[in-house]
């Protein structure tokens, strides 16, 4: 860049912005000042097509706004949804509306239900390993009375 100062136009030009040709000579292309959002784990149980159609549905619609272009990437390696966005729209904004409107976030409940001593007990994760540990004491102790 110290000797080739900027692009040799054959009409001649001037090129200002050395910051998008900087760009431009290290990586051989402009960015474009888009971006994009990339989808890479789902939730689970969540079926990843029918979670691609539902976006390309509520972009249709209008209800998610500044979305260019949506293609599913994914292979054998994992999943890999790009939402492309338009130049100027706010990725915060669409991510946000991606969770209110589609499945993308969920929430579980927990019942750490367990047989202990013979009766079914809810139990704390400290409760259940304690158990877990006494089991296995136990075990040993069977097995070990059995080859003596």
């Amino acid at each position: 860049m110290d000797f080739i100062k900027g692009p040799d136009f054959p009409t001649g030009a001037l090129c200002f912005g050395g910051k998008g040709l900087r760009e431009a000579y290290l990586t051989g292309r402009e960015k474009n000042g888009r971006q994009s959002i990339v989808i890479t784990e789902i939730p689970y149980a969540l079926n990843k097509s029918s979670m691609v159609e539902k976006i390309a549905q509520l972009v249709g619609e209008g209800k998610i706004e500044g979305v260019s272009d949506l293609r599913d990437e994914s292979d054998r390696k994992g999943i890999r949804v790009v939402v492309d966005l338009k130049k100027g729209a706010i990725a915060d904004i669409i991510i946000n509306s991606l969770y209110k409107f589609t499945q993308l976030e969920q929430s579980f409940g927990i019942n750490m239900m367990a047989v202990n001593s013979n009766r079914p007990q809810l139990m704390n994760l400290k409760q259940i390993l304690a158990a877990f540990l006494e089991h296995r004491r136990e075990v040993i102790i069977r097995r070990t009375r059995f080859d003596l």
